[in-house]
């Protein structure tokens, strides 16, 4: 199996020299995967669609809604990609710009910040959902947001929501997914996270001690097992493309 990683930026400095950068975080979820990652954030360029078996677009510390030029040159990648049935998943920054790529709309939550784990609700129609089925009612993940999709996409299908955000996972025909939640963290990284942004938050009447203290402190067990599964099922997925990325 072969997955293109589109980069969409890099983790803050600090928390890069501890864990590595976004692309290091998923592919400890891929093992066995044929791994690519192109930058586009530094204007390195996508390939052909005809040659990309799957496509995961990651996080980013940019906004959508700054419509940046490369980010732009993606989202016009991501609808040809799309048309042509390669399988996609976006992943917050990702999630965010698969919506706006295919006609839906990211803004600031107007409900907030949402950051730490987070209860994720599973609609009825993840029942059948490739990614979403082998859960029931609801997981628990990883988040750090400030936008999401304020609009859906056209024909997209809501698969969960959360308490601040309403299509916190969708999926728009057969093979094109975007999930705000993050399953590529851990428990380490998402209290990384909250350490670098504490002042921030605190300046928000966001309770940080609280969101440390619900963390499971364990890499491999929890939100962390159950959530990050997400990506080995993506990266099963057969796909149209008869090789390469």
């Amino acid at each position: 199996m072969s997955v293109l990683i589109i980069k969409t930026g890099s983790t803050m400095r600090s928390i890069g020299a501890r864990f590595g950068d976004f692309e290091d975080w998923f592919s400890r979820h891929l093992p066995g995967a044929d791994l690519r990652v192109v930058a586009v954030h530094l204007d390195e360029p996508l390939p052909p669609v005809s040659g990309v078996e799957r496509a995961l677009i990651t996080g980013s510390p940019h906004m959508v809604t700054e419509r940046r030029a490369w980010s732009e040159q993606t989202a016009e990648w991501i609808r040809s990609a799309h048309a042509q049935g390669v399988p996609l998943l976006g992943v917050c920054y990702g999630h965010q710009l698969i919506a706006h790529a295919l006609g839906g709309e990211v803004d600031w939550n107007p409900h907030g910040r949402q950051i730490g784990l987070t209860r994720v609700q599973l609609h009825p129609a993840a029942n059948n959902d490739a990614l979403l089925a082998p859960f029931a009612s609801q997981l628990d993940a990883f988040t750090t947001h400030q936008q999401s999709v304020v609009k859906l996409p056209p024909g997209a299908q809501v698969l969960a929501h959360t308490s601040k955000d309403p299509h916190h996972a969708y999926r728009v025909g057969e093979r094109t997914w975007g999930v705000q939640f993050h399953p590529e963290f851990d428990a380490e990284i998402m209290a990384a996270y909250l350490a670098e942004r504490r002042e921030q938050l605190e300046a928000e009447a966001i309770d940080v001690n609280a969101l440390v203290a619900s963390l499971t402190l364990q890499p491999t067990s929890g939100a962390h097992s159950q959530a990050s599964s997400v990506l080995q099922r993506f990266a099963n997925l057969s796909s149209p493309t008869p090789g390469g990325f």
